[in-house]
């Protein structure tokens, strides 16, 4: 891993968050804002019938591959926002999750955002990840 140009936040007295940071402190670099990522691949549309824990992790991994072509890797990412269209599901599908977030961020906890709305523009789609991150 590079020299990190983020810095997690801990306010004095406060629990460390669980997968996540409660805000990032970052220094220099270049800005990169990431549009919402659903589950598709390569742009097309995003396959019926995929539970939340896929959808989580091929979104996860579109946020990061639109980063690479930006010349940036996950750990420079500062600030993630996930829609999830089902919060229940989601945390059924704690481990897929996990593992996702294991395989694409490792052990990078930027600040987070997890809301749940009614639906997303792709029908089929149950994830949309969105992100800031700070290339040095």
């Amino acid at each position: 891993m590079s020299d990190p140009i983020s810095t997690a936040i801990l306010p004095e007295g406060w629990q460390r968050a669980r997968g996540y940071s409660y805000g990032m402190v970052s220094t220099g670099g270049q800005t990169v804002r990431i549009a919402g990522q659903v589950a598709q691949i390569r742009g097309g549309a995003v396959e019926a019938g995929l539970d939340i824990g896929a959808q989580f992790a091929l979104a996860l991994g579109n946020v990061v591959e639109v980063l690479a072509a930006a010349g940036g890797k996950a750990e420079h990412l500062v600030n993630l926002r996930a829609y999830v269209t089902d919060m229940d599901a989601f945390n059924a599908a704690g481990k897929a999750v996990g593992a996702a977030w294991g395989e694409h961020l490792g052990r990078h906890f930027p600040a987070m955002t997890l809301l749940e709305v009614t639906k997303l523009f792709d029908a089929n789609a149950a994830v949309e990840i969105e992100a800031e991150a700070v290339i040095p």
